[in-house]
């Protein structure tokens, strides 16, 4: 799929325009990805932002205990080299 017509509607105070999954598989968009948009002459351009690895503080940012499940191994005792 390379061109379609599409109307551009009111969302909240701007405007928005929903894209095609045929168009956005075409280019590997995801719901929720970054992208910019830039405007050269007449035409709009949208472009997927680079990604760039996470950090150890972006990860650290995205955990939610209560989501994750809280603590990865819960002992109530030490094992293994643990035990002295």
């Amino acid at each position: 799929m390379s061109a379609v017509s599409l109307n551009i509607k009111q969302w909240g105070n701007s405007l928005g325009v929903r894209l095609p999954t045929a168009i956005a598989k075409a280019v590997g968009l995801k719901v929720d990805q970054c992208v910019e948009i830039a405007v050269k002459g007449q035409t709009v351009i949208i472009t997927p932002c680079k990604e760039k690895p996470m950090t150890l503080e972006d990860r650290l940012a995205r955990f939610d205990p209560k989501k994750h499940g809280g603590e990865v191994m819960i002992a109530d005792e030490p094992r293994g080299a643990e035990k002295w």
